[in-house]
């Protein structure tokens, strides 16, 4: 369970320390006072979408840190390498420049590693599920989910998008006759310009760096000759070469008068040898440089045809090279593809036996959970004071080709009657909001039996509600909290009378600024805050005298309960 929250500038919440309880948890206050906003710092501290506008106005960034305690064994954990001890910290840290921080004990975690883990602590109901109960597109989601045929769902999603590729390569080599000629007639033009081209991988780099060195090679061929000039000499002058020989010569005729000359004429032998490659050297590169007037008319020609092909068939050899493979594979297809559509075909025709084979079990397996759906919630409508509502689910074919979709063979709508003797319709035509504020409660009290997750959230999903039937899902969300740990936020009093642990959740200004409390009261605090709901400011001494009565109905029923 969620044993402790802690809230840091969110929105107008400065600083807050809530210790939750076991059992039903209720939270309520003024319109305003920052209730919601509780529910919205533990979707962040989950993993749930949020935005740096939650962060409050001046402040850097946003922290929210949860303890779980008293988890089951999480497999989530196990699979990412986790130990699980007692407590369970979740941290995520929202920074004003829109990064996240989050951590799981201390080590650092991505939000969608938190937003998975979420998922497997606690479960949020707000009012926008409603919405989705009346929305049929998404309760086919809420009966497989119920009748756990998402193994089954899964198989036939696998078989379906085997289909769905078969038929796409079959659309794609379908095409009239005329559209099947001029798609040749471009094919083969294509094919044929670039094969006359021949090209080679890389001549293109090639090419353009010989034009590059065709087109200096006057300046090239002046420094070539100069520095050849200056080693070798010419007619009239010696050159390096042979002035560096001369003076070897000319110490080595004395070195016997001095043999501290030795080195030196060393070092002139090492210098004529090198100026003598080096000369050497210059001479390759000159007769390197000799090329046929007409190459560079060539070499601009080729470049040409190069370019114009770039304009086509890539920015690349290579890429033009993968073009004309692609054409010619194209061009087999069609000329093949009454073979390969044959062959094509007959996988479509296994594929689609092999989806409607597993569709239909699939579609076995959501009836049987569509009796026992409508058993339950029944069951627990008349629990919240609804005995004559019917509830169902009925089935429709599905409109995709061959009577298959994405989600199955059919789909799926609820349907009510909300009183005796009226048809069945679909309930976004029926419900009034008091009656989907049950409808919801029972749905998700069916749906959260076996799911695992040991908290549930429920944000002001009470709107429209009064009366007995208020009493009725106080009664209710009490029964829930006696297996599972409820979070409420309330309007009504008589959910309020019915938590285990009451919160008030206040608004103040302080220094200019508004600042929101979250306080757990007493038994004198809870009769207090009854009575404010009850009746607003005007407090009186018949309202507290209620309210200590309604308090004291809720602990005797409570008490009764298993």
């Amino acid at each position: 369970m969620l044993s402790l929250l802690h809230i840091e500038n969110i929105a107008i919440i400065e600083s807050a320390d809530i210790r939750f309880d076991s059992g039903l948890n209720v939270l309520t206050g003024e319109t305003g006072a920052g209730k919601s906003i509780v529910i919205d710092a533990i979707s962040a501290v989950l993993g749930q979408r949020t935005s740096r506008e939650l962060i409050r106005t001046g402040a850097k960034s946003a922290l929210v840190t949860a303890v779980f305690t008293g988890l089951p064994p999480l497999r989530w954990l196990a699979d990412n390498g986790v130990d699980q001890g007692e407590e369970l910290l979740l941290q995520r840290e929202i920074q004003g420049d829109g990064r996240n921080a989050c951590r799981l004990n201390g080590r650092p975690i991505t939000v969608a590693q938190l937003r998975e883990l979420g998922r497997c602590l606690l479960d949020i109901h707000g009012q926008h599920d409603g919405q989705q109960l009346l929305d049929p597109a998404c309760h086919l989601a809420y009966l497989d989910r119920f009748g756990r045929t998402l193994p089954l769902l899964e198989d036939y999603q696998a078989a379906f998008a085997q289909v769905s590729r078969i038929r796409k390569e079959i659309s794609g080599l379908k095409m009239d006759d005329a559209e099947r000629s001029r798609r040749v007639d471009t094919l083969q033009f294509q094919i044929r310009e670039l094969e006359r081209a021949e090209l080679v991988p890389g001549e293109d780099g090639e090419l353009s760096a010989r034009r590059r060195l065709l087109q200096s090679s006057g300046k090239l061929m002046d420094g070539l000759q100069e520095g050849l000039m200056a080693l070798s000499g010419g007619e009239d002058s010696s050159g390096a070469c042979d002035l560096i020989a001369q003076a070897e010569g000319a110490l080595r005729s004395i070195v016997r008068y001095d043999p501290s000359l030795e080195e030196l004429v060393e070092q002139l032998s090492g210098l004529r040898s090198a100026a003598d490659d080096a000369a050497e050297l210059l001479r390759d590169q000159t007769r390197e440089m000799e090329f046929s007037p007409d190459e560079l008319d060539q070499l601009e020609s080729r470049l040409d045809v190069i370019y114009r092909l770039k304009k086509k068939y890539g920015s690349t050899v290579a890429e033009m090279l993968d073009y004309l493979e692609r054409c010619r594979q194209e061009l087999d297809q069609i000329e093949f593809a009454d073979d390969a559509i044959a062959r094509l075909e007959k996988e479509l025709a296994k594929a689609k036996k092999a989806a409607l084979e597993r569709g239909k079990k699939l579609s076995q397996a959501r009836e049987k959970a569509a009796q026992a759906l409508q058993a339950r919630v029944q069951d627990e409508l008349r629990q919240l004071d609804m005995p004559k509502v019917q509830f169902e689910t009925e089935f429709s074919p599905s409109q995709g080709e061959d009577g298959m979709e994405a989600g199955g063979l059919e789909q799926a709508q609820f349907l009510m009657s909300a009183n005796l003797g009226e048809a069945l319709k679909p309930i976004h035509k029926i419900a009034s909001g008091g009656e989907l504020a049950r409808i919801m409660l029972a749905l998700k009290n069916v749906l959260a039996e076996d799911d695992g997750i040991g908290s549930l959230v429920f944000d002001e999903v009470d709107t429209g509600v009064s009366g007995r039937a208020a009493q009725k899902i106080a009664e209710k969300m009490a029964q829930v909290a006696r297996r599972k740990q409820v979070l409420c936020v309330t309007h009504l009093p008589q959910i309020a009378a019915m938590a285990d642990t009451h919160f008030s959740v206040e608004k103040g200004e302080r220094g200019g600024r508004t600042y929101t409390h979250v306080a757990r009261l007493d038994r004198p605090g809870r009769e207090q805050e009854l009575s404010r709901l009850m009746a607003g400011s005007a407090l009186t001494d018949a309202l507290r005298q209620s309210a200590a009565e309604l308090l004291s109905r809720a602990e005797e029923y409570r008490a009764g309960l298993k």
